[in-house]
């Protein structure tokens, strides 16, 4: 495989700027209007209520419970688990932008071309078990023969990418090597093993095989199955999981299901491979398998992103449904509304779609879906009748799974149809569940307990005699979480204000004003005070945003600006046009004029605002550097916004018009904080050189002595807080 570059400059900003945030999350969450956004269930962790915002104008998405999200290539980072790379390789695809490169260092390729090459060998197999399927005797007289007599047509079949791996031992090996495909990757692929004998082998040698997609269409695995008899032959063989393929995060199917499923709000949940490739055939398309694993968390979120109401189709089997009933509750904890249903006897979703029409089926499904506790009794309780310890445990395991459902209401509902169905009284039920729910909390806390015992680590104090005041040459470093608040406070205004004009200071010649922005206002008062982020992930990014302005600001401002006069002359030269075919008189016309040059002006420093205001949040949120991307997310936006009912009549002063206040309140805040955790250091030293025998009175007094100089300076640092005496001076 051939490697690729770093991608250019110039192409990635025309990637972003091309990027829409709302088509992007589109593709994987369903999206309602809400006011000038969208709003939609978060992807990436389970909720109920929706709280994943999207802003178009912004460019930006962001869930207020988690967190996560970020700009459209942040988004893709994150819900398809590529490289920053990838996720802008894969944005240019969908936009159809052509990607100009730049070489990359030794280090730079190896790391970017991993997972590729994992994708592109997957790739190169899919084609290849393809190949085998439709175009070898062999794999038409077998594998093909197979999926026609199991009642599959040509298009199912290329729809799902159905193929065949030879009988011959290392067809695909030679074939993968004959293509430039390394060992290295061939062997961590999975889909070729290397012999202790010597030699290699195919994972999938004589099956037919199931591709498996990610949702955007990817290939990362693949599942096997033999059509030979023999008793001692695994029936199905799957990829191991790798870099790329993780089986509880897959769901078989999802890739071709996924828009039937939010164009019908519903998830149809089988078993198998055959039942979804029928099922779809049979015109039912909203249909997804677990790839042949128990259901994970991992995939009951996949389908959360897509609709909360979930149908789990049993065959009549009582065996196999007992075994997969755990599935129901892990169903109900994350949210979903549940439906089951149960196939006649002897049929499962394979054999039931092949012999019914499309409406057949899905009228089926309609009349006989019901909810988890009608079935869930009627299975557990058949043959238990008159065993009455055998009917209490299926009672407390009914109980048990209402009472891991999240919402209230719904826990209600349901205690009352269970109380209804099993003839207990309703009161008895519901405290029953208000103490599983109880004891399922005690248990999540003990083990949140646990696991923060576990990696806390008691910091050592400090062996040191000596500590540096915030005076001294070396910046003040500490990593108490005291402090992070405060840092976390300051750069917030740098990230969403950081080019905009803040005050103006005395340069060289005192009757000249210089202006200063935000960031120059913090990189100026950490300079002059010896101070410095300390909190790592504020320190990576403040020094990333150093850099960043350093290299582009200029030039990225100046290409602004001469837009922008290009704008002006334009809006100017249409006005004037339009008011010289309209106005009555000359006096009339001057007046509009004049009126078009201050609305133009008006319309000219609303950009101007709008860049300076959303220059650093939108590089920051497509950063390529991880930490640098989380930090700006999380302080890009708020949840909470002035409703327009408070604005309408009239005028609110907004955070940035009152910055001069509080970026330099910020920063003292910070400089209390620091001295504050000073004076805490030194307390606690002061009380173990107090127990130490023999007593080292002089360092003792040494230590009081610092002491008494930190409260000094909170004392004089609280007197311009009290006073307020801290906005910089501003231009009139």
């Amino acid at each position: 495989m051939a490697m690729k570059g770093r991608i250019d400059t110039a192409t990635v900003q025309r990637i972003l700027d091309t990027a829409d945030i709302v088509d992007v999350v589109s593709d994987y969450v369903r999206l309602k209007r809400r006011g000038s956004g969208y709003i939609g269930l978060c992807p990436f962790h389970n909720e109920r209520t929706p709280s994943f915002s999207v802003s178009k104008s912004k460019g930006l998405c962001k869930c207020f419970s988690c967190g996560k999200g970020g700009s459209a290539v942040s988004f893709i980072m994150e819900i398809e688990q590529m490289t920053y790379p990838e996720a802008l390789r894969y944005l240019a695809k969908k936009y159809n932008i052509e990607i100009s490169e730049e070489e990359l260092t030794p280090e730079e390729q190896d790391k970017e071309n991993r997972r590729q090459s994992l994708f592109a060998l997957n790739d190169f197999a899919l084609k290849h078990f393809e190949h085998n399927l439709t175009l070898t005797s062999e794999g038409k007289s077998i594998g093909y023969a197979y999926f026609r007599e199991r009642g599959i047509n040509d298009k199912m079949i290329e729809k799902f990418h159905l193929g065949y791996s030879l009988e011959r031992r290392d067809a695909l090996y030679e074939a993968a090597k004959q293509a430039g495909y390394s060992e290295k990757y061939i062997e961590e692929s999975g889909l070729c093993v290397k012999r202790e004998s010597g030699g290699w082998r195919d994972r999938f040698r004589s099956r037919v095989i199931y591709p498996i997609f990610t949702i955007s269409g990817k290939v990362v695995g693949f599942g096997g199955r033999t059509l030979r008899k023999d008793k001692d032959v695994a029936k199905y063989v799957n990829s191991p999981e790798s870099d790329i393929y993780r089986k509880s995060y897959e769901l078989y199917g999802l890739y071709q299901a996924k828009s039937a499923i939010v164009r019908k709000d519903n998830c149809i949940l089988v078993e198998g491979y055959m039942d979804v490739i029928s099922m779809h055939q049979a015109g039912v398309e909203n249909v997804v398998a677990s790839s042949g694993t128990s259901l994970t968390e991992g995939q009951i979120r996949l389908i959360h992103r897509f609709t909360e109401n979930i149908t789990v189709i049993y065959d009549s089997d009582p065996a196999g449904i007992k075994a997969s009933l755990r599935g129901i509750d892990m169903l109900l904890a994350e949210g979903m509304k549940v439906k089951v249903l149960l196939l006649p006897e002897g049929d499962d979703p394979d054999s039931f779609a092949q012999n019914h029409s499309s409406s057949e089926v899905e009228d089926y499904i309609k009349e006989h879906q019901g909810d988890f506790i009608t079935f869930k009794t009627k299975i557990l309780l058949s043959g238990v009748d008159n065993d009455p310890i055998s009917r209490s445990k299926v009672i407390t395991d009914i109980v048990r799974s209402i009472s891991v459902i999240p919402d209230q209401i719904m826990r209600t509902v349901y205690i009352g149809e269970c109380s209804r169905i099993l003839g207990i009284d309703e009161k008895v039920l519901a405290l029953q569940v208000t103490k599983f729910i109880a004891e399922k909390a005690d248990r999540d806390y003990n083990d949140a307990q646990r696991e923060k015992n576990l990696k806390e680590i008691e910091p050592e104090l400090s062996e040191s005699n000596e500590i540096s005041p915030t005076s001294q040459s070396a910046p003040v470093q500490h990593t108490d979480s005291f402090i992070t608040p405060y840092e976390r406070d300051l750069l917030r205004y740098v990230v969403r204000y950081g080019m905009v004009y803040l005050c103006d200071i005395e340069g060289e010649n005192p009757e000249e004003l210089e202006p200063l922005n935000v960031l120059e206002y913090v990189k100026n008062s950490f300079l002059s005070d010896d101070l410095a982020f300390t909190t790592e992930k504020y320190r990576i990014t403040f020094e990333y945003i150093s850099d960043f302005v350093t290299k582009h600001w200029h030039s990225d401002n100046s290409r602004f600006r001469e837009n922008l006069e290009e704008k002006r002359k334009s809006l100017l030269a249409d006005g004037i046009a339009k008011i010289r075919e309209t106005a009555a008189d000359l006096s009339d016309i001057h007046r509009l004029e004049n009126e078009l040059k201050e609305n133009v002006e008006k319309e000219i420093a609303g950009m101007v605002h709008e860049f300076e205001s959303s220059y650093l949040v939108k590089s920051l949120v497509s950063a390529p550097d991880d930490v640098v991307r989380e930090v700006a997310t999380d302080l890009a936006d708020e949840k909470h916004k002035l409703s327009k009912i408070h604005t309408k009549y009239s005028v609110i002063e907004t955070e940035r018009d009152k910055l001069k206040d509080l970026v330099p309140m910020a920063y003292y805040n910070l400089q209390e904080a620091i001295i504050e955790t000073l004076i805490n250091d030194l307390l606690e030293q002061i009380r173990r050189e107090c127990k130490v025998v023999p007593r080292n009175d002089s360092l003792i007094i040494d230590l009081m002595r610092k002491h008494a100089e930190y409260n000094e300076m909170k004392k004089e640092l609280a007197r311009y807080l009290g006073e307020r005496i801290v906005a910089p001076r501003t231009r009139k």
